[in-house]
């Protein structure tokens, strides 16, 4: 007897014994209300004509320990023989759905042990492994071949090959001529005694992502690792770019199986998924206990806990504490509304943050981006459009395509900390108009058109143009940056650096302590509860409008807009999107203390916050009035006036539309009408700019046309 004959038997009973095994677990096994949990599971594919069972690891342990062993250890086998007893269950049910599905699933979810990316090693080879991350690359669905079919050209005969590799494995002998060998192609000019047919040969959806650490699970000074991850079947175009995901299957390296001579001795890694959930809510990542809970509910009952989530902010950094109040309602958030024809409201509150060197701006995004759940932070000097949205890229060694998620999609759910917003190049700086207000990213580059989530809150800082604000000048005058962006942003405000005698006492004294006693400059609430509190009232608290706040707010947007209405030329102190503004700002006041209901106290606090940033950044110096133009547009309405007048000199004085005119001429006819003539000047030369106008010869003007 051969060695052959005597391990056959072995084997088949074997995996006789694994089968029934398995299908003794999927019709026994009874969850805590007593119902058969599996088999009515698998019931329901039988009638819905699904393939793939979704299996609670913790089940299969708690009833078959050394089953679910197997299944860590042999995932490979293990999975195949599971497949097989789902597949004979199905078929007495179904016998129909048995014929025409290729292949039946078990997938295992909520497996004991999580391993961090970066500690997938060799131990963890063709074991079945859990990790948790980030998609940020992702391709097309693609088809595998998964049984092909060859003709013999000797015979005509057909022979079917399961393909296993990841190039394909023609048969090595013909059923009908054995004495006939394949013969293996050399050449383009050698003929293969097999033909492939593709017409009858059956595929399988394939797609490969990339899935990356967490940012906030990458050590300090760190890169962030990643590992490739293959899905098939059912778990295609279950996740995109973005999706923080939990995947478990078996970990392979990349290559054929059967090694040939020369190949080289080091590979990659790569998983073959089995299961993959993707994380939907920020609070499904932070793990709150009974006891955090508890304590979460505490602090709500607190009638200074507003105050102490303000003080809890950037604790090291001194004053700013309207400031902080802006950014602890940035933390929780208003309530994003989905209409019923789609439409969708954001509920995302974006903050930017104007002021001069050194103070502290940089100190208190990356201290938010620590501290949000899902918080990133960015430096726009080293920002590019694709780094932020999101970009295609080709694979060298394979030439497929990818799509790669950016900073705003990565952070989708949480906050995106950008600095030096103003350092960025004009047409990166455009790529984030979309992420801002609508909170997607579209793309369509190599064929791929997709549209990414975005959904989150931004955080930016910037520095004056010339250095330090300067109090007498506009505010888009002092900032490097489009109306386009400033108008996206709920709240700006301006931080300066004056001195002023009690002011700076206070503040040496707390920087002095921070130096000598840093050890005992703490929060009045830990990071991490706070962490916990923003994460759960974020999940939980879903305020909505009560009669008297809507009131209060519906109040102030009429009062302020009426004073514009009885002047056309007045300027427009508030638009609808200030207003959506205060409603979320509302609805995050209301968050904070775990309420349900905005009340007039949350309106009239946002409305205050919004007060405070008009008079930052929307006042007409030369006015003296507030002007929201200043912010939408660019310009207040008292300079808008100014340059339609010196337009108007400039038609009046052309012998014929476009004709040149000379410049001391316009500046004489503007001075006359009532205009300074340095004022007039920057006028001309705001328009030269601009290109509505140029200058064809020295002292001459001419209206572009």
């Amino acid at each position: 007897m051969t060695v052959e004959e005597v391990e056959a038997p072995i084997i088949e009973a074997k995996e006789v014994d694994l089968k029934l095994q398995f299908r003794d677990f999927f019709k026994t096994f009874k969850d805590k209300q007593g119902k058969l949990k599996y088999w009515n599971k698998i019931l329901d594919i039988a009638i819905k004509g699904e393939k793939s069972l979704i299996v609670d690891f913790p089940d299969l342990l708690l009833t078959r320990p050394d089953l679910a062993l197997k299944v860590l250890e042999e995932p490979r086998i293990t999975l195949e023989y599971a497949s097989e007893a789902l597949k004979d269950i199905v078929r007495g049910e179904n016998p129909e759905l048995v014929e025409r599905t290729e292949k039946f699933y078990v997938r295992f979810r909520n497996l004991p042990r999580t391993i961090p990316i970066r500690k997938l090693g060799a131990e963890h080879i063709e074991r079945l492994v859990q990790i948790e991350g980030i998609i940020t690359r992702m391709t097309p669905v693609i088809q595998r071949l998964y049984k092909a079919v060859f003709k013999c050209l000797e015979c005509g005969s057909e022979t079917e090959v399961l393909q296993e590799e990841e190039t394909i494995e023609y048969p090595e002998l013909c059923g009908f001529c054995e004495e006939r060998k394949r013969t293996k192609i050399e050449s383009r000019k050698a003929r293969p005694q097999f033909k492939l047919l593709l017409h009858k040969s059956r595929f399988i959806n394939m797609q490969k992502i990339i899935v990356q650490e967490k940012p906030e699970d990458v050590p300090p000074g760190h890169m962030p690792r990643s590992v490739e991850v293959v899905l098939l079947e059912d778990l295609v175009d279950k996740a995109r770019p973005g999706d923080r995901v939990t995947v478990v299957g078996i970990l392979t390296v990349k290559g054929e199986r059967s090694v040939k001579k020369g190949t080289k001795l080091t590979f990659e890694m790569k998983i073959e998924a089995n299961s993959l959930e993707v994380s939907q809510k920020v609070l499904e990542e932070i793990e709150i206990s009974k006891e955090d809970e508890r304590k979460i509910l505490e602090l709500a009952k607190d009638p200074k806990i507003r105050e102490k989530i303000v003080q809890s902010i950037a604790p090291a950094i001194h004053g700013y504490n309207h400031i902080k109040k802006a950014i602890a309602l940035l933390l929780f958030g208003g309530v994003p509304k989905e209409l019923p024809d789609g439409t969708r409201i954001r509920g995302d509150i974006h903050i930017l943050l104007v002021g001069d060197p050194g103070v502290a701006k940089s100190q208190i995004l990356q201290y938010i981006a620590r501290i949000a759940p899902r918080g990133l932070y960015t430096s726009g000097k080293g920002s590019s459009a694709a780094g932020l949205t999101a970009a295609v890229i080709r694979d060298k060694s394979t030439g497929e395509y990818f799509l790669e998620a950016g900073a705003l999609v990565l952070a989708d759910g949480g906050i995106c900390a950008i600095d030096e917003i103003d350092k960025m190049r004009p047409e990166d700086r455009v790529a984030i108009h979309e992420a801002m207000e609508q909170q997607t990213i579209s793309i369509a580059k190599a064929g791929i058109v997709a549209r990414l989530n975005a959904r989150t809150a931004i955080l930016a800082a910037g520095n004056p143009k010339f250095g330090r604000y300067i109090e007498d000048r506009l505010f888009t005058e002092n900032i490097n940056l489009p109306p386009t962006i400033l108008s996206r942003f709920d709240l700006i405000f301006v931080m300066r650096d004056k001195p002023a005698p009690q002011t700076d006492e206070e503040l040496v004294s707390h920087i002095l302590t921070v130096h000598k006693q840093y050890e005992r400059v703490k929060p009045p609430i830990s990071p991490s509860l706070l962490r916990k509190y923003v994460g759960y009232a974020r999940k939980y608290v879903k305020p909505r409008l009560t009669e008297e706040a809507a009131k209060i707010i519906s109040d102030f947007f009429v009062n302020l807009r009426s004073k514009a209405s009885e002047n056309p030329n007045a300027p427009i102190p508030i638009t609808p999107r200030q207003l959506e503004a205060i409603i979320r700002l509302a609805e995050a006041h209301a968050r904070m203390v775990l309420r349900n209901e905005v009340t007039a106290e949350d309106a009239k606090a946002a409305i205050d916050l919004v007060v405070r940033s008009f008079k930052d950044v929307g006042l007409d110096i030369e006015a003296g009035v507030i002007d929201i133009d200043i912010i939408m547009t660019g310009k207040p309405v008292s300079r808008r006036l100014k340059i339609m007048k010196v337009m108007e000199i400039i038609e009046k004085l052309e012998e014929y539309p476009g004709a040149e005119v000379k410049k001391s001429d316009v500046i004489e006819q503007a001075v006359k009408s009532g205009l300074d003539a340095k004022e007039v000047e920057e006028i001309l030369d705001q328009l030269r700019r601009e290109g509505s106008l140029y200058e064809p010869r020295l002292g001459k003007i001419a209206r572009t046309m």
